[in-house]
């Protein structure tokens, strides 16, 4: 009877242990799903480089995915040979065998692998590299210019008809066709980033960098500043969109300056708002037909833009008002200056008036 009771007692016991570790396992693998869902949450959306939209883009991809496997096999390879270290008996070797051993490791794994692994490399990197370069073509591509600021985005197109077209903080290119991005900085370095589209390059004041990319089809795609740059770095994103060539040239045709002029200084109902944009504005930023400052960012269609702050806050009616007045707790250390002087009925009919300013 008493072993009986004990057999109980230990039967028991070992069915507590089998169900605690029962639970110890579904935890761990509950962790791992969610750890697993939180990598592959990377693998899609506007600033993924695992979703490619360009040539240029599918190059990188494929030597990432060559990287990525090579650096698994010898990272398998090594545990493999670290874990049977463990389990190796001693093998007695005079000191001759001993260096032999030694001399293979160090000539294939110190010289044979690497060699390998560089050529294998550059096999695949510098004709992918070769493609995003601005080398001559028999129909020379669209060139659009992206300057850098703390902590927004100037884009120039240069070769609009009927003269230079500037934005900020938006870029809209054709699809199906090269475009050569002319870069640089006006303060500090930058990096001109859109994932989905290829490699970033950086932006350097006082010199000009080149790249070519290409979107297959017309979509929107997310591009970051990819150089710390200071405290609002993670803040300085720039929404690029590519569309059809006609829409492309239409797009351009309606910011041309005259047509921006005469909207920025018609209805006079927003005449105390012009007066107050000359008054408080005009020194740094500018609107077509009004002022040609450009230590700002370009308003002339601010209306038609995506989002304020380059990325901060989405554009919706009230939302121009909103950031003239909590700009620097939105984005602290930007540099346009409090509004404190300035009252809030102004400030509203200026934020309408900008966000009437749409092509």
């Amino acid at each position: 009877m008493r072993l009986s009771l004990q057999c109980l007692t230990r039967i028991q016991r070992l069915t507590s242990i089998q169900r605690l570790t029962q639970q110890r396992v579904n935890r761990l693998g509950i962790l791992l799903a969610l750890l697993a869902g939180l990598l592959l949450t990377g693998c899609a959306g506007d600033k993924s480089i695992l979703d490619p939209a360009g040539q240029a883009a599918r190059d990188v991809v494929m030597i990432w995915w060559v990287m990525l496997g090579f650096g698994t096999v010898v990272l398998v390879m090594v545990t493999v040979f670290w874990l049977s270290t463990f389990k190796r008996k001693e093998v007695a070797r005079t000191p001759v065998e001993e260096r032999r051993v030694a001399r293979r490791w160090i000539v294939g794994g110190g010289i044979i692998l690497p060699v390998a692994s560089i050529i294998a490399l550059l096999t695949f990197g510098v004709p992918t590299g070769q493609r995003m370069l601005t080398l001559p073509l028999s129909d020379p591509p669209e060139v659009i210019e992206v300057i850098g600021h703390q902590w927004w985005w100037e884009v120039r197109y240069p070769g609009a008809e009927g003269g230079e077209v500037v934005t900020a903080n938006q870029l809209i290119m054709p699809a199906g066709e090269p475009i050569d991005f002319h870069v640089t900085g006006a303060d500090v370095i930058h990096a001109f980033w859109v994932p989905r589209l290829g490699g970033k390059i950086d932006m350097v004041p006082g010199r000009i960098n080149k790249i070519r990319l290409e979107a297959d089809e017309p979509a929107v795609f997310g591009a970051q500043c990819a150089e710390f740059c200071g405290a609002q770095h993670a803040q300085m994103q720039l929404y690029v969109e590519a569309v059809e060539r006609d829409e492309y040239d239409a797009w351009l045709t309606d910011r041309q300056t005259d047509e921006l002029s005469s909207l920025a200084t018609n209805e006079q109902q927003h005449e105390p708002a012009r007066e107050a944009f000359m008054t408080h504005c005009a020194s740094c930023h500018r609107v077509a037909g009004l002022s040609t400052a450009g230590e700002g960012p370009d308003l002339s269609d601010l209306g038609s833009r995506t989002s304020l702050g380059a990325g901060i806050m989405a554009m919706e009616e009230g939302a121009v008002t909103h950031w003239l007045q909590h700009h620097q707790r939105l984005k602290p250390g930007n540099k346009m200056p409090p509004h404190d002087d300035i009252d809030t009925a102004t400030l509203a009919s200026l934020g309408a008036w900008l966000e009437s300013l749409t092509p």
